[in-house]
């Protein structure tokens, strides 16, 4: 069948906006475009499987051009725990779950890194609570290091919990856990520095005042020492980058479930004098950092001055449909920014040509 030249040049002109995104700018599974995007639409993010992806509060590290992320995994019904002075939702404890991706966008299920248990006394029993996992290679072991909050389900024990693996997707062997410095361990981050070290940055003193502990050179326990910071001011869900020659910390107000507006601080030194700054967030919903909490923060290889803020969408009544919320973090003038993007991809595609393996 032959084609009219008008209708050609139309039809051509139609595939060639469709391809540079004019026609179709928002992910469709079924589109070509459609696994070139992070989709913040609050759909289920899916993995090689067809699952939604179950690796809450997550920790993202990347490790010979793959990206793995580490979560909680939700997958059983939640229910609520009386007696406590805040909204105790919960779900039995499922260990944590690692994906894989080259491009931040496609995930490949790696598997259970760290499995649960049925021991009431382990910190690892289903009734309990494992939050927050964030793994770091070691460069002087060689191992893959992962610290995580553990903690009875009334919240009380408030632990530090580390587990380490020879592999990225584990699985990983625990170790035990710690009161740091005799203190409180909520919500916690992993930091690595340029220099090799590691620090656990996390919420204490009943949720207060955020800690900074130096770890010991094989991170698997603290070094002595540490630091208090944003005294008296109850944040939680620390986030830590460092960018040309500062370090930067992104929190959330203690307030449950409930999204609230975050807060960045800045510092010279990782154990210097943090000072407290305002949101990083802009435009709509930026007061409830757009209905999330975030989780981490992890710079864009090949994007100078540009990072991923990854933050969780909790459902407090049904936690295993809690949504992820990934958004472009710019470092400006001012700080650290985020704005929100309802479809967005980390990688232009010269960047994934040089950088991605051309995924």
């Amino acid at each position: 069948m032959t084609t009219a030249p008008g209708l050609l040049r139309i039809r051509l002109c139609f595939w060639a906006l469709a391809a540079l995104g004019f026609l179709f700018p928002g992910p469709c599974r079924s589109q070509g475009l459609s696994d070139r995007w992070i989709n913040n639409a609050r759909q289920p993010w899916l993995d090689n499987r067809g699952k939604p992806l179950d690796a809450h509060g997550a920790g993202l590290m990347e490790f010979r051009g793959v990206f793995y992320l580490y979560g909680e995994i939700k997958e059983a019904p939640t229910w609520h725990l009386g007696g406590q002075k805040w909204e105790s939702y919960r779900v039995p404890a499922g260990g944590i779950s690692c994906y894989g991706s080259t491009d931040l966008v496609h995930w490949k299920f790696r598997g259970v890194a760290l499995a649960p248990v049925h021991d009431p006394s382990s910190d690892l029993d289903t009734g309990k609570v494992i939050e927050r996992p964030k793994v770091v290679l070691n460069p002087v072991t060689g191992k893959f290091v992962m610290w995580m909050h553990v903690d009875d389900r009334t919240y009380h024990e408030a632990r530090a919990g580390v587990a380490v693996s020879d592999r990225p997707e584990g699985p990983f062997h625990y170790l035990g856990s710690f009161r740091p410095n005799g203190a409180e361990s909520r919500d916690l981050t992993l930091f690595q520095d340029r220099d090799g070290k590691a620090y656990l940055v996390f919420a204490s003193e009943n949720n207060t005042t955020l800690h900074i502990q130096p770890l010991s050179p094989d991170y698997l326990r603290p070094a002595p020492g540490f630091q208090r910071i944003l005294i008296g001011q109850k944040r939680e869900a620390p986030a830590v980058f460092a960018w040309a020659g500062k370090y930067y910390l992104i929190t959330s107000l203690c307030s449950g479930w409930d999204p609230n507006a975050a807060a960045w601080a800045v510092s010279d030194r990782m154990m210097g004098t943090w000072k407290q700054q305002g949101n990083p967030c802009r435009g709509k919903d930026s007061a409830v950092t757009y209905f999330a909490q975030g989780a981490f923060v992890i710079p864009l290889p090949g994007r100078p001055g540009k990072f991923l803020f990854g933050a969780d969408r909790w459902n407090k009544k049904d936690l295993r449909d809690s949504r992820y919320l990934w958004l472009p973090l710019d470092m400006e003038a001012s700080g650290p920014v985020i704005r929100y993007a309802e479809h967005w991809h980390p990688f232009p595609p010269e960047i994934m040509r040089k950088t991605r393996g051309g995924q």
